[in-house]
């Protein structure tokens, strides 16, 4: 018998558009195989998304995804079509944000955490998570927001080259714009020109510290918290593989334990009142010895899945058991667990120019390192050719030239 209440439907929401996003595709095959019947929006009928034997109905949303009141109309419809009050779960930052933003509309079509006014916002804006982690007490990169290109140039002299240069708001940076939420700047004029950019970007551009780091310093954090921040779930991880290299989503993972991680995360969810799901990012500073955290992400990251317990317990079925009312279990780790998203990996493995990914750094002390595939199931194998196809037709060429090319951006 499934612990989830499989009398309650769930609806994953994604605004952000991306056909190869395998996080949703994690939290439908998660749910769906738990017995919970699953909705999700997609780009179309025919993403490899829409594929899987977990998903009970695809909703397309062609409408704005910056539109709060299109957002609003198109999650009340698709309430209507489902039919009973289901658990709502943001995909991406946009999702979360607008969805944070109209929660006291949506009460009566879906079930979401109660969180405290603006905190979704406040916590995934680049230049606001620095004031929280300042008044936390919690290490952050040295952040500067400046007024202007004069500001910016002079802000080099104290922060040093390379610095990373990014959009406060990079959920409203245009579509097709060109743009990156995240670059690494080398010269005075790079930053001139990315300051010139602003009235296109939608957010200020600030620029931080970059944070020493080695292969192997890059970590994460994903969990669920319950009323008043109280940890229900969580787990820690290490990047072996990134795409684009070094700065961008994992592409392969490792579940290890990291106890002074795990303490900050704590920390900050609870100083915070955060309630749901969250995705933290850190850096450990080579030179110094301390974890920086560098983003906040408050929806599952595209990982979650790595932190799968022995119990088939994750984050996404934490939440539903939450919302439900239901007990979220002891966690049973299965530590030295990797995640391997294979289109991503496949081109972070040849950037690396052959480096065995998920090897002996990455293996850890667990079962002998179990893989947890983000496109490969067995059970549902229909989403990872779909995927192969599209992936293989268009999207390998053009993504590993953009990657090597630029090398700094968020997934």
């Amino acid at each position: 018998m499934s612990p989830l209440d499989t009398r309650v439907p769930a609806l994953l929401l994604r605004l952000d558009r991306n056909p190869f996003h395998h996080g949703a595709l994690g939290a439908i095959r998660s749910l769906g195989r738990a017995g919970v019947e699953v909705h999700a929006f997609v780009e179309t009928a025919r993403t490899p998304l829409a594929r899987s034997r977990y998903l009970r109905r695809a909703h397309v949303f062609a409408g704005d995804a910056t539109s709060p009141s299109e957002v609003e109309r198109a999650l009340l419809d698709a309430a209507g079509r489902i039919g009973r009050p289901a658990v709502l779960i943001p995909m991406d930052d946009i999702g979360a944000i607008t969805v944070a933003g109209m929660a006291g509309r949506l009460g009566g079509a879906f079930l979401l955490p109660e969180l405290p006014e603006g905190l979704a916002e406040r916590a995934a804006d680049k230049a606001e998570l620095a004031a929280l982690c300042a008044r936390l007490g919690l290490p952050h990169p040295t952040t500067v927001v400046p007024g202007g290109a004069a500001e910016a140039v002079a802000a080099l002299r104290d922060l040093g080259l390379p610095a990373v240069a990014k959009w406060s708001r990079p959920w409203l940076l245009p579509p097709g714009s060109g743009l990156r939420s995240t670059t690494v700047v080398t010269s005075a004029e790079e930053v001139r020109r990315l300051c010139a950019q602003t009235p296109r970007a939608g957010s200020r551009l600030l620029l931080q510290r970059l944070v020493p780091g080695r292969p192997g310093d890059d970590w994460f954090f994903h969990g669920c918290f319950g009323a008043g921040g109280t940890c229900l779930l969580g787990g820690t991880g290490r990047k072996e593989l990134s795409w684009p290299p070094r700065a961008g989503l994992t592409a392969v993972g490792s579940w290890l334990p990291n106890p002074a991680l795990a303490d900050a995360a704590r920390t900050l969810a609870g100083g915070l009142g955060y309630r749901g799901v969250l995705d933290l990012d850190f850096r450990l500073d080579a030179a110094t010895g301390v974890y920086h955290l560098l983003d906040f992400n408050p929806r599952p990251g595209a990982q979650f899945r790595l932190f799968t317990d022995r119990s088939g317990l994750d984050v996404v079925r934490a939440l539903h058991l939450d919302l439900t009312g239901r007990e979220v279990g002891p966690q049973r780790p299965a530590l030295g667990k990797v995640f391997w998203a294979e289109n991503y990996g496949l081109l972070a493995s040849v950037a690396a120019r052959g480096r065995r990914p998920g090897g002996s750094r990455g293996r850890g002390t667990g079962r002998g390192g179990d893989v947890e595939w983000a496109w490969y199931a067995a059970d549902d194998p229909a989403p990872f050719w779909a995927m192969a196809r599209s992936w293989l037709g268009r999207g390998l060429t053009r993504g590993l030239a953009s990657g090597l090319a630029n090398g700094m951006t968020r997934g």
